[in-house]
């Protein structure tokens, strides 16, 4: 079967650190956060504050590093930004240990994290291009989304529980161990990795800061779909803090339940993760992303509704089940369509631009709607963000376009 073929060794150990610093992660889901709680006692103000400034200051240092990354090897990169990661996070168990942590280290801490996590992410999907031939990009990143979902599922149950046994700080250790091995498993891929020749100037110009935004919207097909992306992933995330104040607050749902409703549908992002290459066989890539695009914008507007007791949890999953599933289906095939249109030369800047992008506008829309519910009331502003995603359909691109199949000498090899 298409989805089983093996894509290599070398994909199995890049395959492998992502798996393991996926799980770090997702068992660490808010630790900065109950940290900043359970440990430093901080109010709602300072855990917002801390939550926003991290992924706004985060993106707007990783800027000028995208063009850096895109004209040096990206395996070193990625090595580099995982022990940056991991200094970075241990250093607040480290404090917590000597009774020196505080707020001003969680907050430059977020900031360090979020900065690497894009640097990271712009060269492993550089790396992926030159790893694995064209015709694989779909199979491996359906892979990666599969793990991505499975981590999700199980992470923060699990780290709920190792905090409940060990302490505050019990789940930022094994975030940070996760990002050593996950370095430890992307030097053991091996081989040599060609370094990018640049043309032009050997300096980096004040264009080239600009570029990866120039390319995008530039590009006929990566244009629609940059729009389509930052709507759609800016209102699902700026409405959940709000559904936890609707389910918790307003409707007395206990946290098991809030964690059941969310966490149990997570297994239809695996689903839809193996689905997405049998659609795309069947009906070709673009028609899927057209159609579970679409699909996945219809489910939001149904948390507006959500009432007390077993319905109400029933609604929940439900929803969350659909748009899970289609975000599984989506999120490979999109993901693998933009490798597919970018150009080998640009796709660290291009994918840096991308991820700086998401996380400001996260951050701005988080804040917005938050706003929005303090005028009007969570319901209100969650129905509105519904309403808003019903119309992102239209920005997806309705052409297909021809994928750029070049390729750099940047394959490892032995």
């Amino acid at each position: 079967m298409v989805a089983r073929r093996s894509l290599g060794r070398q994909f199995g150990w890049l395959w492998a650190a992502y798996a393991v610093s996926t799980f770090g992660t997702w068992l660490a889901f808010d630790a900065f956060p109950l940290i900043a709680i359970l440990v430093l006692h901080a109010g709602p103000t300072e855990v917002s504050v801390l939550a926003a400034a991290g992924l706004a200051v985060g993106a707007a240092v990783a800027v000028p590093l995208g063009p850096w990354v895109e004209f040096r090897r990206k395996r070193p990169v990625m090595v580099a930004m995982d022990l940056t990661r991991f200094a970075a996070v241990m250093s607040v168990p480290a404090a917590f240990a000597l009774g020196w942590l505080s707020f001003a280290q969680l907050l430059v801490v977020s900031v360090i994290v979020a900065a690497a996590n894009i640097v990271f992410k712009a060269a492993s999907g550089a790396y992926l291009k030159a790893l694995v031939r064209p015709e694989d990009l779909l199979v491996a990143n359906g892979r990666f989304e599969s793990t991505t979902w499975t981590a999700t599922a199980l992470g923060p149950p699990l780290g709920g529980v190792a905090i409940g046994l060990f302490g505050p700080v019990t789940t930022a250790v094994a975030d940070a161990v996760s990002y050593l091995l996950s370095a430890v498993g992307i030097r053991a891929i091996g081989g040599r990795e060609s370094r990018p020749v640049r043309t032009g100037a050997p300096r980096m110009r004040a264009g080239d800061l600009l570029e990866g935004w120039r390319y995008i919207l530039t590009h006929p097909a990566l244009r629609p779909l940059f729009f389509n992306t930052m709507l759609v992933n800016g209102l699902i995330m700026a409405t959940s803090p709000l559904v936890a104040v609707l389910m918790l607050g307003h409707l007395g749902f206990a946290p098991w339940q809030y964690g059941l409703a969310f966490g149990a549908p997570c297994v239809g992002g695996i689903i839809g993760s193996r689905l997405a290459q049998r659609l795309v066989a069947r009906f070709g890539q673009h028609r899927v992303m057209l159609t579970i695009g679409a699909l996945r914008a219809c489910w939001s507007l149904g948390l507006a509704f959500i009432r007390p007791g077993a319905a109400g949890i029933v609604l929940v999953i439900t929803v969350q089940l659909g748009l899970v599933t289609c975000m599984g289906v989506f999120n490979p095939v999109f993901a693998s369509y933009r490798l597919e249109q970018t150009g080998t030369d640009r796709v660290a800047r291009t994918l840096s631009a991308w991820s700086v992008t998401s996380k400001a506008t996260i951050a701005a829309l988080t804040a917005l709607w938050g706003l929005l519910a303090g005028i009007t009331s969570p319901r209100t502003a969650i129905a509105i963000a519904g309403v808003l995603m019903l119309a992102t359909p239209l920005l997806l691109p309705r052409y297909d376009y021809a994928p750029q199949h070049e390729r750099q000498p940047a394959r490892s090899h032995t």
